[in-house]
């Protein structure tokens, strides 16, 4: 629930001296917001507005948001994730009519966006004449990723920043995504002006991508909404990304989501100097000798699998653990999400 503090109005105006234009000109500490204070609220929009970059919880990780319509603003996000600016980044809208103002949708996307948002699926289409999110959020391209994010705090931040906001995870480029203000603080402490602090997501990957540019839906990205309920929307099954097209979307590089320990995957046995990733009621050999353990879910439910994936990656590479060895997860469901973040850490760096 939000709640209301200060009067929103009375937010600071944003002159040449106020703590908003310093907080988008030049490094200062990260202030950290109540997301459940609607006064917090409006001056992190209002920060956005301004220039600045501000972190916020979604339904599935925290977002690093800046104005989508401004290139200098997004430039700030490449700088704080030291991220390749040739990776494309998703543009945040309060609502569907305002994300149909962005793109052109055919009927497989007006389909889904209908059936899923606001939630967890972001869809690529082509950019449409006069929209307004920027070159360089584009990666020069001449579509556009968009999502109706359903968490609360998001829905209230863009009616307030009354723009899209580009948001893609609030860490280093490549790491492991954050999933409370806590883990983004880690990162991105005195690189970006304020975070939200809506406490712990509830999706815990990121949403699904689906590109809707050539007559055929392909999958870009697993997430969120699992491939199984988008393709009953559509009556069929989804394409795959064309090997040719190069980076469409975030989350398409080989390497991505990485701790700082090496990553093993399907492990059927654990070395004493390693951590253990478990998942379901069965352990492998050698788990009660890893140097730390998590379980994703003892019970093997993917959702919350999918919702404790990140934090419990980062629990275990702060373990001082060289390797973190992760037993095998089920394909169907969000468990293809959470193979492709675990097969994307596991890559070659």
């Amino acid at each position: 629930m939000l709640r209301a503090g200060r009067d929103a109005r009375s937010a600071p105006a944003a002159t040449a001296h106020s703590p908003i234009r310093r907080y988008a000109m030049s490094p200062m500490p990260t202030r950290r917001l109540p997301a459940d204070d609607l006064a917090a609220i409006a001056d992190a929009a209002a920060l956005l507005r301004e220039g600045a970059v501000v972190a916020f919880p979604t339904e599935t990780v925290y977002g690093l948001g800046a104005d989508a319509t401004d290139a200098d603003s997004v430039v700030r996000i490449y700088a704080a994730k030291e991220r390749p600016r040739f990776n494309p980044l998703i543009a945040h809208l309060p609502d569907a009519r305002a994300a149909m103002a962005e793109g052109v949708f055919d009927a497989d996307a007006r389909r889904l966006a209908e059936a899923f948002w606001p939630g967890p699926l972001t869809l690529v289409v082509p950019r449409a004449d006069g929209g307004s999110v920027c070159d360089v959020a584009r990666a020069g391209l001449d579509s556009v990723a968009l999502r109706v994010p359903a968490h609360p705090v998001a829905q209230a931040l863009l009616r307030a920043a009354a723009r899209p906001i580009v948001a893609p995870s609030a860490n280093r480029s490549g790491r492991v995504s954050p999933t409370t203000a806590d883990h983004v603080l880690e990162d991105l402490e005195g690189r970006i002006a304020a975070v939200l602090d809506g406490g712990e997501t509830r999706v815990g990957v990121e949403s699904t991508i689906v590109a809707c540019l050539d007559g055929t839906p392909r999958l870009l990205r697993p997430g969120g909404v699992p491939r199984e309920a988008i393709e009953a929307v559509l009556g069929r099954p989804l394409d795959g990304a064309r090997p040719e097209g190069g980076v469409q979307a975030p989350g398409m590089l080989a390497s991505h989501y990485a701790p700082r320990a090496r990553v093993r995957l399907d492990a059927r046995e654990i070395g004493p100097d390693e951590a253990a990733l478990l998942f379901g009621p069965d352990e492998p050999a050698g788990a009660d000798r890893a140097l730390a353990r998590e379980t994703l879910s003892a019970s093997g439910d993917l959702a919350e699998a999918a919702a404790r994936l990140f934090g419990a990656m980062r629990r275990l590479d702060a373990s001082g653990a060289e390797t973190i060895a992760i037993v095998p997860i089920p394909v169907h469901g969000l468990g293809e999400a959470i193979r492709d973040r675990l097969a994307r850490a596991a890559a070659e760096r």
